[in-house]
C-alpha cells in the first residue's frame, strides 16, 4: 500500500508470533525501523520496533508520529518490544517518538527517531529522474509527432503524475497438477499485448498460453479439480495458490508472487502468512537499453522451483537492464522493493538474486554498489558491469570498421579469407572473427545519442560492414523529431547510457538546476594510448606493419557516438565517479556476496545466431578482480559447461542445483550470528561440496578448472576444438589485465624495447609516435581515476554523491539520530 492510499492514517498492524524477536539488553528506550534504514524509507509506511528497558511496563509506552498517537502495536513482554507497521508517513521528514510515562515511579524517558519518507515513485538516493519519460497505459494510444505509443502496463487504471504511479492490483493463480505432453507452459498467464503498434492500428489482444501451468483462481468458486499442492522447504503442505501483486515503484512496473491462502488477510509485514518461508528470489532482466518509456518487466514470476518451496518471487521493470541503464537507480529500486516486502509481507530471511547477461550485470551491480541488498546470487552468461563491458563493445565496433579500410585491406592482398579472419581473431582475442561481429551487430549502436540507421557487420565471413536496416530509430524509443540532433534539436534528449544516468555522472556544465536535456552527460568511453593488436604482433599473428597501420586507422568515437579519426576521450570526473560508486564492479565489495556463476559457451559462431558475445573469460575476469582487490575468490563458485549459453541439454540440471546450493549457503550464512566480517561469514557458510567444476563432453564433472581443457580434449579428440579454451579481448591483446577494469589507462613514452623480439623501423616508430603523442598505455599502473569503491552513495545533492554514513538511530531526551552524510569516511583513503 502506498502513501496515496493511507494519507492521514496513523495505525499499526498486529505482529505475528513468527516474527523474529530480539532481546533488549540495555537500559535505553530505542526505536528502530526493520525493513530499511530510517532515512531511506519509501511508500509512506515503515515496520517499526520499540525496544523497552527492563522494568518498564510496555503498556506505559506511548508512541507518536508527528504529534499524533500511534496505537495497535503488538507487545512481546519476553523480548520487551513493541512492533507494528506505522503508516501515514508524510513525504519528507517524520518525527517518531516513544515515551515512558511513569513519573510516580521515577521514570520519564523519551526516544526520538526521524524517518525520512520518499515517494513510492522515487527517487530515494539516485538523484533527479530522467525526463522526458512516458508512462505505460491501460488502453491503446497511438504515437504522435512528439510522443511515442505507450507500452501496455498490465494494470487496469491509468498512470498518474510524472512518476507514472498506477494503483496496485492483485490476481490469484493456481498451479495445475495435470501432467501433459507437451508439458504445460510457464509463460506468463497474463501477457501484455504486443508492443509493436502503428499510429493507426491497435495491437491484437494478448492471450495466455493454451496449456498454461498457472491458471486464474477464483476463491468464490469450488476448488479446481486440477489444483496442485506443494510442500514448502519449511515443511508446510498447502494448495499451490499464488497471489501476484502488480503495481508501480520508482517508475517501474513490478510483480510480486508468493504462495497465498485466500481465506486469510495479508496486508502487513507484521502478520505474514505462514506458508511464505521468508525468502526472496529477485530476478533481473537481460540486455541493456535506455528507453524513455515505462514498461512491464520482461522477467517472469512463474518460477516453479522457487514458488513451490515457499519463496517470494520479485521483479521490477526498472531492474531490467534493457529498460534502465542507470545502475544506481536500479539498485535503489531493489532496496525499495525489499522494503515493501518487509513492510507488507513480513521479515525477510535473505534475498537471492538471479539473472543472465544484463541480468547478471544488475546482480553484480547490487553487490558492488550496495552490498547486502542481495545476500547471494546465481548468475549465468555473466558480465561484471556495463562500463567495462562497454570497453569491448566499443573496441569491437572500431576494429570491425578498421578491417574494411583500405590501409588494412591492402595489407591482406594475396591471403585467403581464412587467413585474414585468423588475423582478426588474434587482434580481437576471440576464437574467431565472429565475436566482434556479435558485439557490433547487437550493441554497437547502443551508444548513439540521437537518430540513426543501425549499422553493423553484413557478412560474418568477410566482415563487410554497412547498414543492417533502412529504418531510422533512436535509443530513447521516441519519435524522431523529439530527440537530440546537433542541427535541428541540439537541446533534445540524448539517448545513451551516460545521459540516462546523468544524475550520477553529472553533465559537462554540471548544472542540474537547468533543463536536464540541454547538457551533455559526462562519460567514461576512452581508448587513448591503446595499442590494438600488440600481443598479436609479438606472437607473430600479425606483422609489424599491420600493427602500426591498424593503430593509425582505428580511431575512436566523438561525444555524439560518431566515428572519428582521433581516439575517444573520457571525462575525468566520470571516471572518478564510476569507481567510487561501484559502477565499475569492485572486487572488494563483491567479496561480501555469495556467488554461483554458471558459465556456458557463446564465444564464437552462431549461438545465438549472429551474436556470440558472452565470452567465457568474463567469469575469470570477475575472479581476477576478487583476487586483486580482496585477496581471494572464496565467495565465488564457478560451474562451467560448454553445450549452451545457459544450462540446457546435458547441463539442464545445473540451474536447479545452483538454486538449492545457494539456498543452503544463505541459510548457513544467516545462522552465523557472530561478529565476524561479512566477507568471512560468506566464506565460512559455503556448503561442503559446493566448489568449482566443469561439465565436459560426455557429462563428467572435472575439477580443478585448469584441468577442464585437457579432460575435454581427451574425450572429443585433438581434431575437435575444445570449448574450455578461454579467450580474451581486444584490450587484453593490447596489453591490458584480465580484470579489464581500467577505463582509461595511464601513459608512458613509446620505447622500442617494449616491442622485442619484434624490431620496428624508425619510420614505423615515428608513425606510432604520431598516433600516440602522449604515450601508450602503461598497464602496470592503475587507471586514471581508478579508486576503491566508496559505496553506497547518496546523489540527492548532486552528481558524484556522498557516501552514506551511519544509519539514523534514536536517542533519549530529545537527542537527534544520525542523518545521511554524517559520519561518512574519507573518500580518498585506502586508495
Amino acid at each position: 500500500m502506498d502513501a496515496r492510499l493511507v494519507a492521514g492514517l496513523v495505525a499499526v498492524g498486529l505482529v505475528a508470533a513468527s516474527f523474529p524477536t530480539r532481546a533488549h539488553n540495555n537500559d535505553d528506550l530505542e526505536i528502530v525501523t526493520l525493513s530499511n534504514r530510517a532515512d531511506l524509507v519509501s511508500g509512506g509506511d515503515a515496520l517499526v520496533e520499540v525496544r523497552v528497558p527492563k522494568g518498564v511496563s510496555l503498556s506505559k509506552v506511548r508512541v507518536e508520529l508527528n504529534g499524533r498517537k500511534v496505537t495497535g502495536f503488538s507487545a512481546d513482554s519476553k523480548a520487551r518490544t513493541l512492533r507494528g507497521l506505522v503508516t501515514g508517513l508524510k513525504e519528507g521528514r517524520n518525527h517518531l517518538t516513544a515515551e515512558v510515562d511513569e513519573r510516580g515511579h521515577g521514570r520519564d524517558q523519551r526516544a526520538h527517531l526521524f524517518i525520512t519518507n520518499h515517494p513510492i515513485g522515487g527517487p530515494v538516493l539516485s538523484g533527479p529522474q530522467i525526463v522526458p519519460f512516458f508512462c505505460a497505459t491501460n488502453v491503446f494510444q497511438p504515437a504522435t509527432a512528439t510522443t511515442p505509443a505507450p507500452n501496455f502496463s498490465g494494470l487496469s487504471t491509468a498512470a498518474v503524475g510524472a512518476q507514472c504511479n498506477i494503483a496496485t492490483e492483485y490476481k490469484l493463480y493456481y498451479r495445475t497438477n495435470i501432467v501433459s505432453t507437451p508439458p504445460c507452459s510457464f509463460a506468463l498467464p497474463d501477457p501484455t499485448p504486443p508492443v509493436g503498434v502503428t499510429a493507426t492500428t491497435a495491437p491484437a489482444p494478448a492471450t495466455p498460453p493454451a496449456n498454461a501451468c498457472f491458471k486464474p483462481y477464483d476463491p468464490t468458486l469450488p476448488a479446481p479439480a486440477d489444483l496442485a499442492k506443494t510442500t514448502t522447504d519449511h515443511g508446510m503442505t498447502v494448495p499451490y495458490i499464488v497471489r501476484v501483486e502488480r503495481g508501480t515503484m520508482n517508475r517501474g512496473i513490478y510483480d510480486i508472487a508468493v504462495l497465498f491462502n485466500p481465506a486469510q488477510p495479508w496486508t502487513s509485514g507484521a502478520a505474514p502468512q505462514a506458508q511464505w518461508n521468508g525468502k526472496i528470489l529477485y530476478t533481473f532482466g537481460a540486455s541493456t537499453g535506455q528507453p524513455r518509456r515505462q514498461a512491464r518487466t520482461a522477467t517472469n514470476w512463474t518460477n516453479d522451483t522457487a514458488l513451490s518451496r515457499g519463496y517470494l518471487v520479485a521483479q521490477n521493470s526498472m531492474t531490467d537492464s534493457a529498460l534502465n541503464s542507470n545502475r544506481v537507480s536500479m539498485t535503489e529500486t531493489v532496496m525499495m522493493m525489499k522494503e515493501h516486502v518487509g513492510d507488507r509481507y513480513g521479515p525477510v530471511k535473505f534475498t537471492m538474486g538471479s539473472g543472465c547477461s544484463g541480468g547478471s550485470i544488475n546482480s553484480n551491480m547490487n553487490a558492488s554498489i550496495m552490498p547486502g541488498n542481495l545476500d547471494g546470487i546465481t548468475i549465468s552468461c555473466a558480465y561484471p558491469d556495463s562500463e567495462t563491458t562497454g570497453i569491448e563493445v566499443g573496441d569491437c565496433t572500431l576494429l570491425a570498421e578498421a578491417y574494411n579500410k583500405p590501409q588494412w585491406t591492402a595489407l591482406q592482398a594475396g591471403l585467403t579469407q581464412a587467413q585474414i579472419n585468423a588475423k582478426k581473431a588474434a587482434v580481437n582475442g576471440h576464437p574467431d572473427q565472429t565475436g566482434c561481429h556479435g558485439w557490433y551487430n547487437a550493441f554497437g549502436s547502443n551508444g548513439k545519442v540521437g537518430n540513426y540507421v543501425r549499422r553493423g557487420v553484413q557478412n560474418s565471413a568477410t566482415g563487410v560492414t554497412g547498414p543492417l536496416t533502412t529504418a531510422t530509430t533512436n535509443n530513447c524509443e521516441m519519435p524522431l523529431a523529439g530527440v537530440y540532433d546537433p542541427v535541428t534539436n541540439p537541446t533534445g534528449p540524448r539517448c545513451h547510457a551516460w545521459d540516462w544516468a546523468a544524475s550520477i555522472f553529472g553533465r559537462t556544465a554540471n548544472d542540474l538546476s537547468a533543463d536536464p536535456t540541454d547538457l551533455r552527460a559526462r562519460e567514461t568511453r576512452d581508448n587513448v594510448g591503446v595499442q590494438y593488436g600488440l600481443k598479436a604482433m609479438l606472437s607473430g599473428a600479425i606483422s609489424a606493419e599491420e600493427f602500426v597501420a591498424l593503430n593509425e586507422i582505428v580511431g575512436g568515437s566523438d561525444k555524439d557516438s560518431n566515428f572519428q579519426a582521433g581516439r575517444s576521450v573520457a571525462d575525468r570526473e566520470a571516471l572518478d565517479i564510476a569507481y567510487r560508486a561501484g559502477i565499475v564492479m569492485s572486487g572488494r565489495q563483491y567479496a561480501k556476496t555469495a556467488v554461483i556463476d554458471l558459465r556456458g559457451w557463446d564465444d564464437a559462431g552462431t549461438s545465438p545466431p549472429g551474436i556470440p558475445i558472452h565470452y567465457q573469460w568474463r567469469s575469470f575476469s570477475i575472479r581476477d578482480r576478487l583476487d586483486r582487490e580482496y585477496g581471494d575468490h572464496g565467495n565465488q563458485v564457478m560451474w562451467w559447461f560448454t553445450n549452451f549459453l545457459v544450462p540446457l541439454g546435458p547441463s539442464a540440471s545445473l540451474a536447479g542445483e545452483a538454486f538449492v546450493a545457494m539456498d543452503q549457503w544463505l541459510t548457513n550464512l544467516k545462522a552465523d550470528t557472530s561478529h565476524r566480517r561479512i566477507e568471512d561469514k560468506v566464506r565460512r557458510a559455503k556448503p561442503a561440496g559446493v566448489a568449482d567444476f566443469c561439465l565436459i563432453t560426455g557429462g563428467a564433472r572435472i575439477t580443478p578448472l585448469s584441468a577442464c581443457e585437457a579432460a575435454d580434449q581427451a574425450v572429443i579428440g585433438p581434431a575437435v576444438t575444445t570449448r574450455f579454451k578461454v579467450g580474451s579481448s581486444p584490450r587484453q591483446v593490447a596489453g591490458g589485465p584480465l580484470s579489464e577494469n581500467i577505463l582509461k589507462c595511464r601513459l608512458k613514452p613509446i620505447n622500442s624495447a617494449d616491442y622485442a623480439p619484434v624490431v620496428l623501423s624508425s619510420v614505423q616508430l615515428a608513425r606510432l609516435q604520431a598516433v600516440f603523442p602522449g604515450g601508450v598505455c602503461d598497464w602496470s599502473e592503475d587507471g586514471v581515476g581508478q579508486h576503491l569503491a566508496r559505496s553506497p552513495r547518496d546523489y540527492s545533492d548532486g552528481p558524484g554523491g556522498e557516501r552514506l554514513g551511519s544509519a539514523p538511530d534514536s536517542h533519549e531526551h530529545g537527542h537527534h539520530g544520525h542523518h545521511r552524510g554524517h559520519g561518512r569516511g574519507d573518500d580518498d583513503d585506502d586508495d
